[in-house]
């Protein structure tokens, strides 16, 4: 059962199954004193009642805890068999659990429980570990305070020698790091508040600096052994593009970003590096500028891009750019015809094709390269692992790989789910982008939004209006979007205004058409689901209206808000939600009208979703920390890195004595060996 519900398959995973919380069982709380604020509740009382209420799915049992100032109700949705055994009216307990209030009723839902007597009453010395548990276990029987006294008797039987030092001497003295034997006995039974503090913080930085170390020895065995295709020279093609035909000057972030390109490039070992820029910030120019680089030494490159809209975008851009320049660019998607994909694979293979754009379908088998050298994935959180893997095999030696996401990525992230790759910051928009002003207005202004839509199509400008994607809910989804577009319509009539629809449902070419209808000027308004999210670029948009914005994560609404400002007209973005909101859409919106900086709204939805629902974190145990939280720890992690640098930097082997117990920890990490089978 433990191995099947919380995945406890040795003695160290129990070790390892850490305390929710602790409570003071000293200090037992009067039931007429609970109110809305407190978040947990523990008290001692007379089960005065236990009945079972409704049928069906709809059963629940109902017990009734009384003391000497007021009535607390217990509530079971599940195990009431087991909990109809346990318990018994006019028997005394005491009760532990998340405290609500239903009809002004204090109130717990499955609370723990145990038979109160004279010595539990006075309480223990030391606070009480309250551990995670499950219905189907606690109906056996095994619920947290029999967990809680699996792990005490486990915790007599280790001694120092079973939980040997993992962390150099110097670290544990500078930092003041508890022993790691001390530090697993305190987080689970603390003499103190302030032991289980130091032991907290001894396992956290343990798991920062291991997570840190693993990473780091990744990226340096990469540098070491990876070899790479070699481009030693600069030549026509770039030279001759960047003097005669650059359309704008370099900002000095791309300047900076295209010399770590050419260092990688140039040094044998294969390139793998990550290119985080806010939207609009020039990363597909410093993609271009490295392929030419590639050509000038005869090798071809690819970029693969996850929707065709944005592969075609790609093409018109990059196609334009080098016209007066032998470069041959051809674009491979779904779409494109048998006999057109014939001549391209032909070119491909032949190596009379320099720049192959496109989107899965440059991964394909049957796609293959004379000498493919530069390989860039855009949007690469759109992409899966083995997806991206896919390109190192077309060629005898992977090609170097450059990966970009528009979606900036928070350094504490970076440097826990990306610190294996090589990573470059473009945090500077090229010169003539006005910043965009971010507005928020409720369903009562929708009238006077429309109205300015008007002005601005008056002066000669267009304008995006968004509805959201639910994915559980296409139907809706296609509905909300027909009823807003009839709307639209409304406040906007043909002829005097033409309007374009996209959304996911349409026929590629319909779609395609629409687009362009609207990138040309022919219709002055877009209306469409978040399919424009990444890619689109029409610099006389110059407003974005984002329907039902509380809808949206905050990645997801920058990224929508960089489709404007892209011209040189100042530009907006009307944020329009209902009247009601959360606290954490509030936040969210708040956030936005105050900034355009992508790294600054990119932190804040770290902080306010965690990492594990943050669009582009990678695949990877990186983030799987039992105890660390990279938001809450962020000084800690950075610490943690600086000490492994360090490390590494003196010892890139771990062969030294004081760094042989690391050496010897991660190895039987690696091996997993636990300390014999829990049955």
């Amino acid at each position: 059962m433990l191995r099947k519900e919380l995945s406890i398959h040795t003695f160290k995973d129990l070790l390892e199954h850490y305390p929710l919380r602790h409570i003071d069982k000293t200090n037992v709380d009067k039931i007429g004193s609970l109110n809305q604020e407190d978040e947990f509740a523990y008290v001692a009382g007379t089960l005065v009642s236990l009945d079972l209420i409704g049928q069906g799915r709809g059963q629940r049992l109902v017990g009734k805890l009384k003391d000497t100032t007021g009535i607390l109700e217990l509530v079971w949705f599940q195990g009431i068999n087991w909990v109809q055994k346990s318990l018994m009216p006019g028997h005394h307990y005491l009760v532990f659990g998340k405290l609500g209030f239903f009809m002004g009723t204090p109130q717990i839902s499955h609370p723990d429980f145990e038979a109160y007597t004279a010595q539990k009453a006075t309480g223990k010395a030391f606070l009480e570990p309250i551990y995670p548990s499950t219905e189907k276990l606690k109906a056996r029987g095994l619920n947290g305070a029999m967990l809680a006294k699996f792990t005490f008797e486990m915790l007599q039987k280790i001694f120092p020698k079973d939980l040997p030092e993992n962390l150099p001497e110097h670290i544990c003295t500078t930092y003041k790091l508890m022993s790691r034997y001390d530090a697993y006995k305190q987080i689970h039974f603390p003499a103190s508040q302030n032991h289980y503090d130091h032991a907290l913080r001894r396992l956290k930085f343990e798991e920062l600096f291991f997570a840190q170390m693993r990473i780091n020895l990744i990226k340096m065995q990469r540098h070491r052994f990876s070899k790479g295709w070699v481009f030693d020279k600069v030549g026509n093609l770039f030279n001759d593009f960047y003097k005669h035909h650059l359309p704008f000057e370099l900002t000095n972030a791309q300047k900076r970003v295209l010399k770590e390109i050419r260092k990688d490039t140039g040094s044998g070992k294969q390139m793998n590096r990550l290119l985080q820029g806010d939207v609009g910030s020039g990363k597909t120019m410093v993609a271009l500028l490295s392929m030419l680089i590639a050509a000038d030494n005869n090798f071809q490159s690819t970029l693969m891009a996850p929707t065709e809209i944005l592969a075609q975008q790609h093409y018109n851009s990059l196609t334009e750019y080098v016209k007066d320049l032998p470069v041959n660019i051809q674009l491979l998607t779904g779409s494109t015809s048998a006999k057109q994909r014939k001549v391209i694979m032909q070119g491909c293979a032949d190596g009379s094709v320099n720049i192959l754009l496109g989107t899965h379908a440059v991964i394909e088998d049957k796609v293959q390269f004379a000498n493919l050298g530069f390989a860039v994935v855009d949007e690469q959180h759109k992409f899966g692992v083995a997806q991206r893997a896919q390109l190192w095999k077309k060629n005898t030696l992977p090609p170097h790989v450059l990966v970009m996401t528009a979606t900036p990525i928070p350094r504490t992230l970076a440097l826990t789910a990306y610190g294996d790759l090589d990573y470059s910051i473009m945090d500077e928009l090229p010169p003539g982008r006005k910043p965009i002003s971010t507005i928020h207005r409720n369903e009562s202004a929708r009238p006077s939004v429309m109205d300015f839509i008007k002005e601005e199509i008056k002066a000669g400008r267009q304008a995006y209006i968004i509805y959201p994607l639910i994915e559980e809910s296409s139907k809706m989804d296609y509905e909300n979007l027909m009823k807003g577009y009839e709307e639209v319509k409304s406040f906007f009539p043909e002829p005097k205004y033409w309007i374009s629809m996209v959304h996911g449902k349409l026929d590629a070419k319909v779609k395609e058409a629409n687009m362009q209808r609207f990138v040309s000027g022919d219709t002055q308004i877009m209306v469409s689901t978040t399919v424009i999210e990444v890619g689109v670029n029409v610099p006389n948009a110059s407003v974005m209206v984002i329907e039902s914005a509380e809808k949206f994560g905050l990645s997801q609404l920058h990224q929508l808000r960089g489709r404007v400002g892209r011209g040189a007209d100042k530009s907006y973005c009307v944020l329009l939600t209902g009247n009601k909101l959360s606290r954490d859409a509030r936040e969210r919106l708040k956030i936005m009208v105050a900034t355009n900086d992508g790294f600054k709204i990119a932190e804040k939805d770290l902080e306010i979703r965690g990492p594990g629902e943050i669009e582009g974190t990678r695949q990877s145990g990186a983030l799987n920390f039992r105890l660390a939280s990279i938001v809450l720890d962020k000084a800690m992690l950075e610490v943690a890195r600086e000490e492994v640098e360090k490390i590494l930097e003196v010892d890139p082997d771990l062969s030294m004595a004081e760094n042989l117990l690391i050496k010897d920890f991660m190895q039987g990490q690696k091996q997993k060996t636990g300390w014999g089978k829990i049955a």
